[in-house]
């Protein structure tokens, strides 16, 4: 995987389905399937802290819900 930091979750996940794809065919020498296979796991990785950014995000966003609600019951 390209290091770009303009990658989108979008996008890797785009990748990510194209390398199974590939591995998946079988068609691929070993040492480029061992290649594949890693960018494989960096995409994962990146989206995994993806969305452990968006699950922060929403829980912050019922954090400050909650809490106005509570200041307008007060």
């Amino acid at each position: 995987m390209e290091n770009k930091p303009d990658w989108t979750f979008e996008q890797a996940m785009k990748r990510l389905e194209e390398i199974v794809r590939q591995l998946e065919a079988g068609e691929l020498p070993l040492a480029e399937s061992l290649e594949r296979y890693q960018e494989s796991m960096q995409l994962v990785k990146f989206c995994r802290e993806q969305l452990d950014k968006a699950e922060l995000q929403l829980e912050q966003l019922s954090f400050d819900e909650g809490a106005a609600s509570v200041q307008e019951e007060v």
